[in-house]
């Protein structure tokens, strides 16, 4: 690194060293193209994981099951991210991101396109869990890859357009395979978003250049990065932290038609402005991560705890629910600084701490949703959940406040 991006990083308040692979040079073009085809696998994953929630019920006419039993699939999926992310990140230490990449995309294809014609529900759930396994190695490595091909003062943003392909996903896919699945069949949805993985495999293809296996790579070596504080402290952050968004959103119908007495009509917008919500938070996100790393995750966290609280409190007024959802999906802000700031602290086992990230994040699903469950369960109500967000969010802060602290402690030996 030159000494001009050495003082602008020491500046940006990081203390781990810059570890990061850079890519050959390439051009403007070149990187968007690239980008792009990271971009459009986020959007098949994306797709994918939030159109069978609303397929639920034709799911279970299909194979006669009730619909909480059909929603074993969802857990199959997300147990297959939390499980496939490490495992996958270290099994392929001494594999080129390209290949990789390629992989698990091809998986994640054919996972789908095979859910699409499972003959039984045993099996479609054995294929979800199947298909979860590459999202999180393929989200770890495609931000590794973005951040190779930019200056050190634009990696976030370069994390933030490719998982942009997430972000989208939950405002125009996910409506759009869930509307297809209900006109045509909820098969007919699979096999969309197979064949977006099968876009995504050309796309990959063609415009990702051929890399090499990066000197010293090895499956010990990734494993190190469970040797390390900080690594863990992050994971903690997000697993813990947006714990709170889940537990809001996973009732958020309920809360909609029970609590502010909306029509039911009107859960299509509130679920729309989330997705806006979270578009918004992962553009601005990403721009304040570049600027303070830190301060964004530690500022994100906070402001959660504001929103959130004010959800729980006001949620009976359908104007202020509606705002209060679309400030929550913001607070994906944080999503990009987290993903780049695993990448720092995790020095030369980037693969590994990069991809278990969303298996910290699957892990806040199953939490927040489980605790929004047992305050709605205990009759305190639905907007309870604003409440359980609420303290979630400040104990990620607290996390947060214990990797602050350890970091000026290592500045200052």
């Amino acid at each position: 690194m030159t000494d001009s991006a050495a003082r602008f990083d020491s500046a940006r308040d990081r203390s781990e060293p810059e570890v990061f692979d850079k890519a050959p040079e390439l051009s403007r073009l070149a990187v968007i193209l690239i980008e792009i085809a990271l971009a459009v696998g986020g959007f098949g994953i994306g797709t994918g994981e939030f159109a069978i929630m609303g397929l639920l019920p034709d799911v279970a006419s299909t194979y006669q099951v009730s619909i909480p039993m059909a929603g074993y699939v969802i857990s199959a999926y997300a147990l297959g991210v939390v499980i496939g992310a490490p495992i996958i990140a270290v099994a392929a230490a001494r594999m080129t991101r390209r290949a990789l990449l390629l992989i698990l995309m091809t998986v994640f294809a054919l996972g789908n396109i095979l859910s699409a014609v499972a003959p039984d529900f045993w099996s479609f759930t054995a294929l979800r869990f199947i298909t979860g396994l590459p999202h999180g190695a393929y989200f770890g490595v495609a931000a590794l890859v973005a951040a190779s091909m930019v200056p050190p003062n634009k990696r976030a943003r370069a994390v933030g357009r490719v998982m942009l392909g997430l972000t989208v996903a939950t405002l125009v896919g996910t409506p759009i395979a869930t509307f297809m699945g209900q006109m045509l069949s909820w098969r007919a949805a699979f096999f969309l978003v197979g064949g977006i993985g099968v876009v995504t495999v050309a796309l990959l293809w063609y415009f990702q250049p051929r890399d090499k296996v990066h000197e010293g790579a090895s499956i010990w070596r990734e494993l190190s990065a469970f040797g390390r504080a900080q690594v863990w402290l992050t994971l903690g952050i997000a697993a813990v932290g947006f714990g709170g968004m889940f537990s809001v959103f996973s009732y958020i119908a309920s809360t909609t038609t029970v609590t502010a007495g909306m029509p039911v009509s009107m859960v299509a917008i509130v679920l729309t402005l989330f997705g806006i919500g979270m578009n918004v938070g992962n553009i601005l996100g990403s721009r304040l991560a570049d600027v303070s790393l830190k301060g964004t995750i530690g500022g994100v966290m906070v402001f959660n705890v504001v929103v959130m609280g004010a959800f729980g409190l006001w949620a009976e007024y359908p104007i202020v629910l509606c705002l209060c959802v679309f400030l929550i999906g913001c607070g994906f802000a944080a999503g990009p600084a987290l993903q780049t700031r695993l990448m720092d602290v995790a020095a030369d086992a980037q693969t590994l701490a990069a991809a278990s990230n969303h298996s910290a994040f699957n892990i806040a699903n199953a939490l927040g949703a489980w605790l929004g469950g047992l305050v709605i369960a205990w009759g305190w109500g639905f907007a309870a959940t604003g409440y359980v967000g609420a303290v979630l969010s400040l104990l990620g802060f607290g996390v947060f406040a214990v990797s602050a602290a350890l970091d000026r402690k290592t500045a200052a030996a």
